[in-house]
């Protein structure tokens, strides 16, 4: 008898505002059919209140993956993008992070966010976060079965991969804003650079407000494509022969899991915390000189994917659910 104990996953792309979280998704759910082979995943939401369906489900995994997104914070009853509380700890045991950040720079963890993650989080199995900020937090509250692996959205970005990524400027662009970040000023002399140096400019809403936003902006966009609201039609222009500037962080790794040359403008933590990390190709968005500069400049993209703490990740769990698995078959052939 081989069992293999089915896990959950509470899917941050269910009930959500933003197509970044899709990319997330797609992306943990291809690595974890590379890790937990052969072992299946039901699905629940995690940016919705938990409830009983998903309380019932849980019973029957061994393991409750949390993926992406700034799920976490230190002032968890006020920011609640994870909608998470004491009682669900009673019914979620075995909570194991992947690739998960911290809401922005935070001084001070209050009691009630401290005492509910060290509650929610499994102590068993070993947690992912997306960088060395993140990582720091955890390990501040007593946290300690963690590692900075980079969000699971880069773990296909190996040296390999990034070798095909080309080095030279095309003659076509794809560019992001984020309308919850506005600066309409640095977003305006974007949208002119691009226009004055690619034959061709898209523009790929990836939050449900950012063509609001777009237009709102006293600038010219005739000559802009505007792409539907949708990932399918992002991942087909990045078939073609183009580049990625913008302010949205998983449209710029999207672009680059399809080896386009990207530059993503940092307008919070996630960046800027990728680019010190793995050497994410990250400019500040108001730095405007410095983004004109490197368009039209020819460079490799060489990130640094922290490939020991992916693989001691998945060893770990893995060891740790077929140990599992083995206990049960040997309960039941008592």
């Amino acid at each position: 008898m081989n069992i293999k104990t089915p896990g959950l996953l509470l899917d941050t792309s269910i009930s959500t505002l933003n197509l970044g979280d899709e990319i997330i998704v797609d992306s943990v759910r291809k690595e974890m059919e590379k890790t937990f082979v052969d072992k299946g995943f039901f699905r629940a939401p995690a940016q919705e209140k938990i409830s009983i369906p998903t309380y019932r489900v849980a019973k029957r995994t061994d393991i409750q993956l949390v993926c992406g997104t700034n799920l976490l914070n230190g002032n968890m009853p006020f920011y609640k993008q994870w909608k998470i509380d004491f009682l669900d700890t009673f019914f979620l045991k075995k909570i194991c992070l992947v690739g998960v950040g911290w809401w922005q720079y935070q001084e001070n963890i209050n009691l009630y966010s401290r005492t509910l993650l060290k509650r929610a989080l499994s102590k068993d199995l070993t947690h992912s976060v997306r960088d060395s900020y993140t990582l720091s937090k955890l390990k501040s509250i007593g946290i300690n079965n963690v590692l900075n692996t980079s969000c699971a959205t880069m773990w296909c970005l190996t040296d390999e991969h990034c070798r095909k990524i080309t080095t030279n400027k095309s003659n076509n662009v794809v560019f992001t804003l984020t309308d919850y970040k506005p600066s309409k000023n640095s977003d305006k002399s974007l949208i002119e650079i691009l226009l004055s140096n690619y034959e061709n400019v898209y523009f790929w809403p990836q939050g449900s407000r950012d063509l609001v936003y777009i237009n709102s902006l006293d600038i010219d966009i005739s000559n802009v494509k505007i792409l539907p609201f949708s990932l399918a039609a992002y991942d087909e222009l990045l078939k073609s022969e183009i580049d990625f500037v913008g302010t949205r962080l998983h449209a710029g790794i999207r672009a680059l899991q399809n080896n386009r040359k990207t530059l993503i403008l940092a307008v919070d933590n996630r960046a800027e915390e990728k680019r010190r990390d793995f050497n994410l190709p990250v400019l500040e968005r108001n730095d405007i000189s410095a983004i004109k500069d490197r368009i039209n400049s020819k460079w490799a993209t060489e990130i640094k994917i922290p490939n020991e703490e992916i693989a001691l990740w998945r060893k770990n769990n893995v060891e740790l659910l077929e140990q599992n698995d083995l206990i049960n078959m040997a309960s039941l052939n008592e």
